[in-house]
């Protein structure tokens, strides 16, 4: 009889503790979700601006029409993938595929930036100024953003890899989640040289 209550405060105590994990799981699971749906937020923000930034820039750049059209179809790229990585942030290929179409997009972003330096009656632009200082603060909550999702999911994946949440994880079918990472190349995060 004493063996009995033993074995069914042992199976109690177990069934408690497996509970526990999952719930843990569950929470980390969704506190990385919202981290993400964060960074959707101020992406969207950014989309937003960047056609303001394009028609504002349009009437000065006569001459840079293709410029002009590769930060709207990178724009317009950029927004596919992260749609499809906003339905899924555990699914790596959208996550990657999105990463990859936000560095394209900074990429034409950064041609447009420097050809508009060439253009000083558009450098001097009060709505252009405006846009520029409202995508630069919005490109800082994006980082901000990011560096909150990639902590949770660090702590997440980190519950779900160490064991033993990685028993429940691998029952309940816990995915681990994908940071992430900057897509520019090694040579292109070096700090730009300024001569004068």
């Amino acid at each position: 009889m004493i063996a009995l209550i033993v074995l069914l405060v042992l199976a109690l105590v177990l069934v408690f503790w497996a509970v526990g994990v999952y719930n843990r799981l569950v929470g980390l699971r969704n506190r990385f979700k919202n981290a993400f749906m964060q960074i959707d937020v101020q992406l969207k923000r950014r989309y937003d601006l960047i056609p303001n930034l394009v028609e504002t820039a349009k009437g000065y750049m006569k001459h840079e029409r293709d410029t002009l059209e590769a930060v709207i179809a990178a724009r317009n790229s950029a927004v596919t993938a992260n749609a499809r990585a906003a339905t899924d942030p555990t699914d790596a290929a959208a996550v990657h595929q999105m990463a990859a179409a936000e560095g394209a997009l900074n990429q034409s972003l950064g041609r447009l930036f420097a050809l508009s330096e060439a253009y000083p009656d558009l450098k001097a632009n009060q709505n252009m100024m405006q846009l520029s200082e409202e995508l630069t603060s919005t490109e800082n909550r994006i980082a901000f953003a990011r560096q909150a999702y990639n902590d949770n999911v660090m702590e997440y994946n980190t519950t779900a890899e160490q064991f033993p949440g990685s028993v429940i994880a691998g029952m309940f079918s816990f995915k681990t989640a994908e940071l992430l990472q900057s897509t520019e190349a090694p040579e292109e995060r070096k700090a730009v040289k300024v001569s004068f």
